[in-house]
């Protein structure tokens, strides 16, 4: 595949990771992205549930497998989300998070066929009618219609659906077979004009394109379609309108190859790569087509998968540029274009543009030279524009150089154009961003001619390298966009120093850190101290403050300011630095603190009021500070309570907000001493300052501490400062009290008043006593004490006895009036005069309370007093309550017009008075709770004095049932009865009120007193005849009710009784209660009291169960519906003869379904009356029940005529459930006859059988023509061996695949096998002929008939189910035919199994030859070439000859030596050896020796190079042979061994072979030890001549001449030294020759141009060059001898490298031509 355009990989199989290939299918597998593959594997075992498999392409060998039940599973193409469908429910799962995410119901019209994501966040839903789309973003949003379908899509199996990258476009795709070919549809879809457009095509995509000049990419449709007229693939854009700006894309059509073995293929998937701008187009038989996005051209076309393997699914890979798909094999495929081979295949077929504009596009290797040959033919042709492009779309940018560059510079400008450099440049500009090359070349000019906005636009863009060279040149121009391109270029000291000379110092240390760089900040900041001191300031700051630690030594760096006396710039460095208040910054902070308290003590204060620091020294911190008059940090640093008072002495210059806190601080005791030192030195200055410390600390120090320590000082004043503020505050009652003595000590009455007002916490016994002692002027205070503690008769006693009246007026009227009651009292009980009193009460005025008032008096029975106040506030029109009451009580006690009082005054009391009244006047209390409706008190006191006539009248007017309720419970029970008797006898016989009454007698049934009820009845209907009440119905219910509640055994006539007396009662309801009573007789009377027949017959059936009677009562009364329910008593008691007499004397069908239940439990004994009931019904109702059962009684008994004349009349019967129960009880005549009547073949076939009418049977099964008859049929006629029939109706079985198994099982478990296979035999030529028909007959020849099996395998094995044949066939070992179906179902490596394992019965030479090469598991070749060895070896070679191109060499060596066997092969072997393996030539090689053919081993040596050549060389050199011992030599020659080689040589005297050996090593020790050899052991001149000629090259002149003369071989040496001094001779002279030319060129250009040579030195190079002088000639003008003596060859080179030919022959002493050629 290397050498292909296309990657062609298998990723993995779905059947290795344990997926059954029966759930691989488009209907279970998905894949929405290249990221997961989903599977759904249904159950077909009840107990196992269903799964869905996820595989993650990253990790395949680990799929993840869940329970899940679904009809659809799709796996999110980005996140691990599943999306589930069951039915019409969708829901989405995030898998990670094991939550779900949403989900929706869709409508019942709305089934789902099909769906996918086409974003990470959006579904689309293909139903029936429409499509939807469906987001996830929330749990909302319900799926949304975008389209609906159009009607070229009905009928269509929807298999696939696009969206655009911006959603604008949508295309639905389906396919349908119509006339024997597969057709294809799309709906292409508008979103933004709402339009469809219906389109033929089987496979489509959308593609984003930049069509060259236009501004942004435009969307392609591509789509592909094949029908009877043509195969196209089409590229057109869409979304771009007639009048749309821009160039257009020009629609494409390319027409689609399809072999002729492929006339049935159609596509099935497209994909295309953003990345090549290619199509890929797979069809159904697995032809991989690429065409070219933008010209529709095609690129490759291969087959990548087999006819039944179809890929059914693709993805887009965005990696590769290419696509996954899976086929129905489960191989997961990756198909992609092969960088490397791309360009030159496409350059091979030619198309050279297309090959350019790929690699542009693409940056594909392959195509440099097409992009040199263009440049240069553009630039010739001075369109350097073109040449511009082509270099600016150079696979990776080979020809963007700086020669490049200098070619254009080079170029000079054309009038009217621009530079050609510029034009260069604004093509790379166009296309892409610059190299850094690049950028500087373009930059200087711009930057010269101050172009900034063009720099910045070109950064802004990114179309600039980004170099330090850069930020240099753009520097001059802008500092703040040289240091953009210094961060980008990562130059790190000119950011730092930029960043510090435009003070963006927290920019620097930000960058510094983030880039992990050190610069030295010492000198930065030194530097910035000069020009720019705060940014030296803000600089350190950071540098000392930065997170992990200071970036510079802070010691040294706090120096740099020191050291200049910058006290400011160095309090602001080290507050910052010392922010972090660390134990190590002690002396930094003392430092700090000690320079600011000596120069700046207003900082030092700021700073230690800021509490930042805590570990510098303290003490010396203090001392400072109360030098610098800082007393208040002095105190909060000194720690000796000595020092504290020494400084407190002057507490007055210390603000008391500064103070307070101090004392804070310190404890307790330490507090009273200090403030105690502070009032002893200076009580007048430091007492405001005591005060507040005593404010706030009052709560620690005690409020009655600080009191007594003021005291002790004789301080009042302090008290009284001390306790303002606090006393409010305060729950002390010694603090109020000491307040209220300091201000009544100070003379402020109006605070003792305020505080006596508004305190609650002091003592008032104590307060009081003290003003009282205090005797103050105004005696308010001690008023608004007392009246505030209600010490009222203790102030009253105190003002009375002290002749202060007026404090006691003035209270009455202006502190508290409402306390008048009191003070009269108490003036009372001092003897005060009536006129004093009267003048205290008029001025207490309203505000007086009377009820208290009258209450103080009256406790006194002083009450007369006040009825002249009384009767004034009466006349008044006053209504409260306790003023009447005052004057009820008067009246009452008076005995003047009392009763006429209490009931005309509406305003009194009336419990108040009453209760006044009961122990003076019952009566009047009587009336004065009657008036104020005082239930409770009215009963009380009426019961308490007999009052009952009255009470019993109260309660009939009251009307109130609770009152009823409680006088009649039990709670009463000693007055109820003598109350009942008034009611009875009084209260109700006066009454006229109806509702009184009702009230009355309701409420004696809610108490349960029948009897007492009965009484009351009684009373007033039947012993008051001529009442109002005598007749009321109501009443005459009740009583009757009553008497039924009550019934006893003492009263059992009571209720009959009243029966018979009254009559206006109501009588249903009344028997209906005496019935629920079980009074049933009394019921019965009523009836017939009231006529009510129905009703009294039956209280007869159902209550006195007496049927004699009821029957004896409807012949009486004759009514129809009196019968009906005697009928329904007497069918309940099963009289059923009797109930059917009874129902038609009522003429009544209605109870018609329970008569035909019982009737038909009592079998035939009432078939005749049941005929007559039937008939009866009928004639006034039409219901289908009765005509059906009419039917079947007549069936019943027999009455055949009469049932075909009812069943040929109009009718209402189910005839249908008629027939079958007929049948069902075995009445087969009337069933034929109903089946017949209403057309039921297969029933009526089924009881022509149970009747043996086999003929008849088999006609109504025709007419029936369902499976189910014609099996009832056939199953019949086997068992009576009626096989005609049998065969009639199996043959409308067998069409039905799911019905043959049953019936062949049948015939089998019966043994009629010669019927049987009669039987499939005339099905095959039946139209509806199925493959399970031709399958079933080929098991039953396989089991009954196996010499049938073959003839019919060969005909119609493209009709079977090969793989249950081949079952069988195994199963009943028919190897021959098993073999026959491995074939022709393409499973090739089962057949040569087969015919290897049986070979007696399968094996056929040519069979097995045309079948391995087409098996897939190459472990069968070997298999194979192993069983020919063992079982045909004659045939091994011609065998091996079809598998040379399938099979591994060196293996099937292997086997076949291990065999044994390999002269078999040999043929084999020599036909393979070309691919010069070593196992191959190792065999052949062998065979060789063994055959003794020295030739053919020399040649096969020469001819291939793979082989063991050591081993192979100690074999030959063992051999007896000598040309085999040569071949030794030699071998060991090739591999380096020339030692061993010459020696094996020698050794045979092969002195030839040894100098070619001695001369091909190249080594000058191993030729002179040879002719070392040739001169001293073997004293062989002419060898040694030999040895000289053949070895020269490498034989020194010294050893030659050495050997020569010490063994007398001068003569036999002297060709080769003549030779050697003639070379050297020659040498000599051409370099003579050569430095005297040199030496004229250098005297030549010297005269041409001395004064060039003395300016320039180049130019002086450049003449030199150009006279032919060397260029390493250049700074001497003669070669100096030590030069020319380097250049001679060194002492012993050869003289002449010529290699001669074998010296025999030639004389010694011969002339030097025999030796040498003429040169």
């Amino acid at each position: 595949m290397d050498q292909l355009p296309i990657r062609f990989q298998q990723l993995l199989e779905l059947p290795a990771l344990g997926i059954s290939p029966n759930n691989i299918s488009f209907s279970n597998v998905t894949m929405e992205s290249s990221k997961f593959i989903c599977v759904r594997e249904p159950s077909t075992v009840p107990t196992t549930p269903s799964t869905v498999v996820i595989i993650e392409m990253e990790k395949p060998h680990s799929p993840v497998r869940r329970p899940i039940t679904a009809d659809s599973a799709i796996m999110n193409p980005r996140d691990n989300i599943l999306a589930l469908r069951a039915g019409q429910t969708l829901q989405v799962f995030d898998i990670g998070a094991k939550a779900k995410i949403k989900g929706y119901q869709m409508p019942a019209n709305e089934s789902v066929v099909f769906w996918r994501w086409i974003t990470p966040t959006l579904i689309a839903i293909v139903t029936p009618t429409a499509v939807f789309h469906w987001t996830t973003d929330d749990d909302k949003t319900d799926p949304v219609k975008v389209f609906d379908r159009l009607p070229n899509l009905n009928d269509h199996q929807i298999i696939n659906y696009h969206a655009d990258a911006s959603l604008k476009w949508l295309c639905l795709i389906g396919i349908a077979p119509v006339q024997g070919r597969v057709v294809g549809n799309m709906q292409l879809y508008s979103v933004e004009r709402r339009v469809s457009q219906p389109i033929e095509g089987h496979a489509a995509a959308f593609a984003q394109y930049q069509i060259p000049g236009a501004p942004k990419p435009t969307t392609l449709f591509t789509f592909a379609t094949r029908n009877a007229a043509q195969s196209k693939l089409f590229v057109t854009e869409v979304g771009k309108g007639e009048n749309d700006s821009g160039p257009k894309f020009q629609r494409r059509a390319t027409d689609i190859f399809f072999p002729a073995e492929a006339a049935a293929d159609f596509p099935v998937a497209m994909e295309v790569s953003a990345r090549y701008q290619v199509v890929y187009l797979i069809t159904k038989m697995g032809y991989l087509h690429i065409f070219d996005l933008a010209t529709g051209t095609l690129i490759f076309m291969n087959k990548v998968s087999e006819d039944r393997d179809t890929i059914f699914t693709t993805v887009p890979i965005d990696a590769t540029g290419g696509l996954i798909g899976i086929n129905r094999k489960g191989q997961v495929l990756s198909i992609s274009l092969n960088d490397a081979t791309i360009i030159p295949y496409i350059t091979s077929k030619g198309d050279l543009e297309l090959a350019i504009k790929m690699a542009a596009r693409a940056n594909l290797p392959g195509a440099e030279d097409l992009f040199s040959r263009q440049f240069q033919t553009f630039f010739s042709q001075q369109r350097y524009q073109d040449a511009a492009r082509v270099a600016a779309e150079s696979p990776n940018q080979f020809l963007r150089t700086q020669n490049t560059i200098r070619l254009f510079q080079s170029v000079p400008q054309l009038p009217g154009q621009p530079p050609a450099v510029l034009q260069y440049f604004s093509v790379l500009l166009e296309k892409g961003n610059l190299n850094r090359m690049e950028t500087l070349e373009l930059a200087r000019p711009v930057i010269a001619q101050g172009r900034k906005d063009l720099i910045e636009k070109w950064i802004q863009e990114g179309k600039l390298d980004w170099s330090e060279e850069l930020g240099d040149a753009v520097r001059a121009l802008d500092p703040k966009l040289a240091l953009q391109v210094f961060l980008k270029a990562g130059a790190k000291e000119k950011i730092v120093l930029l960043l510090a000379e435009s003070g963006q110092f927290a920019q620097l240390v930000q960058w510094c850190a983030q880039e992990r760089y050190s610069p030295d900040w010492l000198r930065i900041v030194a530097a910035l101290l000069a020009s720019n001191p705060q940014g030296a300031v803000n600089l350190a700051k950071l540098l000392l403050t930065a997170e992990g630690g200071p970036l510079a030594d802070r010691a040294a760096l706090i120096e740099v300011f020191i050291s200049r006396n910058m006290l400011q710039e160095t309090t602001a460095v080290l507050l910052d630095v010392l922010a972090g208040n660390k134990p190590e910054d002690g002396p930094l902070q003392t430092r700090l603190l000690e320079m600011n308290l000596r120069q700046a003590p207003q900082v030092a204060d700021v700073i230690l009021g800021n509490d930042m620091f805590s570990h510098y020294d303290r003490a010396l911190v203090a001392k400072l500070a109360e030098q610098a008059g800082l007393l208040h940090r002095a105190l909060e640093h000194f720690t000796d309570l000595n020092d504290w008072k020494r400084v407190l002495r002057n507490a007055f210059m210390i603000k008391p907000e500064l103070l307070v806190p101090w004392f804070a601080r310190i404890a307790v005791a330490d507090r009273f001493e200090c403030l105690k030192e502070m009032l002893t030195a200076n009580i007048r200055q430091n007492l405001a300052n005591a005060v507040q410390v005593c404010i706030r600390f009052y709560e620690e120090l005690g409020a009655v501490n600080v009191i007594k320590m003021f005291e002790s000082f004789k301080s009042t004043e302090g008290i009284f400062f001390f306790l303002q503020p606090i006393v409010d505050l305060s729950t002390d009652p010694e603090v109020h009290f000491k307040y209220i003595e300091a201000c009544a000590k100070l003379n402020n009455p109006k605070e003792v008043e305020r505080i006596v007002r508004s305190s609650t916490h002091y003592e008032p016994e104590r307060v009081r006593d003290f003003l009282k002692e205090a005797k103050l002027n105004d005696q308010l205070p001690l008023v608004l004490v007392c009246d505030k503690y209600n010490f009222i008769e203790d102030l009253t006693n105190y003002l009375y006895k002290g002749n202060m009246l007026k404090y006691v007026e003035a209270y009455i009227t202006q502190v508290n009036p409402r306390n008048t009651p009191k003070v009269v009292g108490a003036l009372l009980d001092n003897g005060a005069s009536e006129d004093l009193l009267t003048r205290l009460i008029a001025a207490g005025g309203n505000h007086c309370p009377t009820d208290e008032l009258v209450e103080e008096i009256e406790k006194r029975n002083r009450l007369k007093i006040l009825q002249p106040w009384l009767e004034q506030r009466f006349r008044d029109g006053l209504q409260e309550p306790a003023l009447h009451n005052a004057l009820a009580k008067i009246a009452v006690d008076d005995r003047k017009d009392a009763e006429k009082f209490l009931l005309t005054n509406q305003f009194y009391d009336s419990r108040v008075v009453g209760k006044y009244c009961e122990n003076r006047d019952p009566y009047l209390a009587f009336v004065a709770y009657k008036r104020g409706l005082c239930d409770k008190e009215l009963v009380d006191v009426t019961n308490k004095q007999s009052l009952f006539k009255h009470q019993a009248r109260y309660l009939v007017e009251r009307q109130k049932p609770e009152l009823w309720a409680y006088v009649l419970s039990d709670a009463n029970l000693q007055y109820r009865r003598q109350l009942i008797d008034q009611v009875v006898q009084t209260a109700l016989p006066e009454s006229k009120n109806p509702e009184e009454v009702s009230l009355a007698v309701q409420a004696f049934m809610q108490a349960n007193l029948p009897n007492e009820l009965i009484e009351l009845l009684e009373k007033i209907i039947l012993d008051n005849v001529n009442s109002n009440f005598s007749k009321n119905k109501n009443l005459q219910n009740l009583l009757l009710l009553t008497a039924i509640r009550a019934h006893s055994d003492d009263h059992k006539d009571r209720v009959m009784g009243f029966i018979k007396r009254l009559d206006q009662y109501d009588a249903g309801e009344i028997a209906v209660v005496a019935i629920d009573a079980r009074l049933f007789e009394e019921a019965l009377a009523i009836f017939q009291k009231a006529k009510m027949n129905k009703e009294a017959v039956s209280v007869l059936l159902n209550h006195l169960n007496d049927l004699e009677r009821a029957a004896d009562f409807a012949e009486r009364s004759n009514q129809p519906e009196v019968y009906t329910q005697l009928a329904r008593a007497q069918l309940r008691a099963g009289h059923v003869k009797d109930a059917i007499a009874s129902y038609i004397k009522a003429q009544d069908p209605s109870d018609y379904l329970e008569v035909i239940a019982t009737a038909n439990q009592h079998g035939e004994t009432l078939a005749d009356d049941f005929v007559k009931y039937l008939q009866m019904c009928r004639r006034s109702v039409r219901e289908q029940r009765i005509d059906s059962e009419l039917i079947y009684a007549l069936a019943k008994t027999n009455r055949l005529a009469e049932l075909e004349d009812f069943v040929a009349s109009p009718n209402v019967a189910n005839l249908q459930d008629v027939s079958d129960r007929c049948f069902n009880e075995g009445l087969y005549e009337a069933a034929q006859t109903l089946y017949a009547g209403i057309n039921n073949f297969p029933k009526l076939a089924i009881t022509l059988l149970r009747l043996q009418q086999y003929q008849q049977a088999v006609e109504a099964a025709r007419k029936a023509n369902n499976s189910a008859t014609w099996k009832e049929v056939s199953k019949a006629c086997v068992e009576a061996k009626q096989f005609r029939l049998a065969q009639v109706a199996g043959l409308a079985i067998i069409i039905h695949g799911d019905e043959m198994e049953e019936l062949i099982q049948f015939y089998e478990q019966r043994g009629f096998f010669e019927e049987l296979l009669q039987l499939m035999e005339s099905g095959l030529g039946l139209e509806r002929a199925h493959v399970g028909m031709f399958t079933e007959l080929a098991i039953l020849y396989s089991k009954y008939n196996p010499k049938k099996l073959m003839e019919h395998i060969k005909l119609f094995h493209a009709r079977l189910s090969i793989p249950r044949v081949c079952h069988w066939c195994e199963k009943n070992h028919q190897w021959k035919e098993l073999t026959f179906l491995h074939v022709h179902y393409d499973e090739f490596d089962k057949a040569v199994q087969i015919m290897i394992q049986h070979s007696a019965d399968a094996w056929d030479h040519v069979l097995f030859k045309e079948t391995i090469v087409k098996c897939v598991n190459v472990e069968n070749y070997y298999r194979a070439v192993r069983f020919y060895l063992e079982e045909h070896p004659g045939l091994a070679t011609d065998f091996l000859q079809s598998l040379v191109q399938k099979v591994d060499h060196s293996r099937v060596v292997s086997v076949v030596r291990d065999l044994g066997h390999l002269p078999l092969i040999k043929p084999y072997l020599i036909a393979v050896q070309n691919n010069n393996l070593t196992a191959v030539n190792d065999a052949l090689n062998q065979l060789y020796i063994e055959e003794e053919d020295f030739a053919s081993l020399r040649a096969s040596i020469d001819a291939y190079d793979q082989f063991d050549a050591m081993a192979l060389a100690r074999r030959c050199e063992k051999h007896e042979l000598l040309e085999f011992r040569r071949i030794a030599a030699y071998l060991y020659k090739k591999n380096g061994r020339y030692a061993q080689s010459m020696e094996l040589s020698k050794k045979d005297k092969l002195y030839h072979d040894s100098m070619k050996t001695a001369a091909d090593s190249d080594d000058p020790e191993v030729a002179e030890q040879l002719l070392s050899y040739f001169a001293t052991e073997l004293q062989d001149k002419e060898a040694f001549a030999a040895c000289l000629f053949v070895c020269y090259h490498l034989v020194r002149p010294d050893v030659a001449l050495e050997l020569a003369w010490r063994n007398k071989m001068v003569d036999q040496a002297f060709p080769f030294i003549i030779q050697f001094v003639r070379e050297y001779t020659e040498k000599v002279n051409a370099l003579v020759a050569a430095e005297e030319k040199r030496q004229q060129a250098i005297q030549a250009a010297q005269a041409a141009a001395p004064a060039m040579a003395m300016a320039d030195p180049a130019m002086t190079n450049a003449a030199m060059m150009a006279t032919g002088v060397p260029p390493h000639v250049m700074a001497t003008t003669m070669v100096h001898p030590s030069v020319m003596m380097s250049m001679a060859p060194p002492m012993g080179a050869p003289m002449m490298p010529g290699v001669m030919g074998p010296m025999q022959g030639v004389p010694m002493g011969a002339p030097m031509g025999a030796f040498f050629p003429p040169q």
